[in-house]
């Protein structure tokens, strides 16, 4: 229970530090149409804020390295603080350009974010490492009702423009979280075992098990980011639906996201990584079949983007878990730092496509873009997986 309280500490701030990019995808792309200068440029702010992801990632390793997982989290929630609020200053000066940075900003914070599922394998023992990662997304479930429920009821907070409100709740909601992470305790002393000389990048990166697991997470945040960075564009701009409706959907796919944390953590050790990752593809194409076949209700949106985000959770909780065993403890930061930055580089070119591709191609085609990713994802756990077990056998 006492490795657990840490896990649940770095959980309550993931539901905290999560909803500053929840409201930027919930209403990034409304505001971005209505204060950009060009149609075409409206969910730039959403993929600037995945930019920030992706810049972030190695450098947040890295200073986590030499200063520490704790005082780099406290440290990087605090100034996302600052970057919400120039956020809701831009919103309310109608200033792109300045909503734009801070949405970048407010990205590069949930490169150390992203960390926290790390951070939390190196409180507990490896067989519970699935559990510990699961537990840390479940902050994210929290802050998808959080997030956007919040940012929806206080958006004209105060008489100000629309939504400017709601990136001061974001602040808020930054600044608790840095008062969460004061309670966090130091790591399991085995995490930290030394393990040898570090292998140069290349080689970690070269294995045949960290290149399946990288895969997993481009495959699951490139598909996922592509496809619903477009949504509340097609939804709310060119279908013309409510923001209620676009908020709905949103976040009905949010918790589809996460909500199988609950489980996934144990289906990965009752199932196996390999079928749980096979499940995952497979709900992702259900969601390009709804998109495909059906039309642009409000149902076939939700129904679509549901299957989305229960495909997203299943493939990259299994990936992760993949992942951290590719690493010794004194290889943990650059092979993780290294799988992020390129996790969320690839989430970070599908989040830039997306508002250019549903103006230019439709709905549509807009999902069967993932199709060709998702077919490759499946080919690749296949052959792993018979590698990896002609390998077992031929240990034993």
């Amino acid at each position: 229970m006492s490795r657990m309280r840490n896990v649940w500490i770095l959980t309550l701030a993931q539901a905290l530090a999560g909803c500053g990019t929840l409201v930027l995808i919930a209403f990034g792309g409304i505001i971005g149409a209505r204060i950009a200068p060009d149609p075409t440029l409206a969910t730039l702010p959403l993929s600037l804020g995945v930019v920030g992801v992706a810049a972030a990632s190695i450098p947040a390793a890295l200073s986590m390295q030499r200063f520490g997982r704790r005082r780099m989290f406290i440290l990087s929630a605090l100034a996302a603080a600052v970057a919400a609020l120039g956020c809701a200053w831009a919103v309310a000066h109608g200033q792109f350009a300045g909503f734009c940075i801070g949405a970048t900003f407010l990205g590069a914070n949930m490169a150390f974010v992203q960390q926290y599922r790390f951070a939390a394998t190196e409180y507990v023992e490896l067989e519970e490492v699935p559990r510990a990662v699961a537990t840390v997304m479940l902050g994210t479930l929290a802050a998808a009702f959080i997030g956007p429920e919040t940012g929806e009821r206080v958006r004209l907070l105060g008489g100000w423009p629309e939504f400017s409100g709601s990136f001061v709740a974001v602040a808020a909601f930054l600044v608790l979280s840095a008062i969460v992470l004061l309670a966090l305790g130091s790591p399991h002393p085995h995490r930290h075992a030394a393990g040898g000389e570090a292998r140069p990048l290349r080689v970690i990166v070269g294995q045949p098990t960290y290149l399946v697991a990288l895969f997993a997470g481009l495959t699951s945040y490139a598909v996922m980011s592509f496809i619903m960075t477009a949504t509340p564009i097609s939804m709310h701009v060119i279908d013309g639906q409510s923001v209620t409706a676009t908020k709905q959907v949103i976040t009905s796919h949010l918790v589809a996201m996460y909500l199988p944390s609950l489980v996934s953590g144990w289906l990965i050790a009752r199932l196996g990584i390999a079928r749980m990752m096979l499940v995952g593809v497979g709900c992702m194409a259900a969601c390009v079949a709804v998109a495909a076949v059906l039309g642009h209700a409000f149902t076939h949106y939700l129904a679509g983007l549901v299957l989305l985000g229960l495909g997203w959770n299943l493939l990259f909780v299994a990936g992760t878990t993949l992942l951290t065993r590719t690493y010794s403890p004194r290889e943990r930061f650059r092979a993780q730092g290294f799988n992020d930055f390129a996790t969320f580089t690839s989430q970070a070119l599908a989040s830039l496509a997306a508002g250019a591709a549903i103006l230019a191609i439709g709905w549509r085609n807009v999902n069967l873009v993932g199709i060709p990713v998702l077919l490759a994802m499946f080919v690749a756990v296949l052959a792993w997986h018979r590698i990896a077990t002609r390998a077992a056998v031929a240990t034993r």
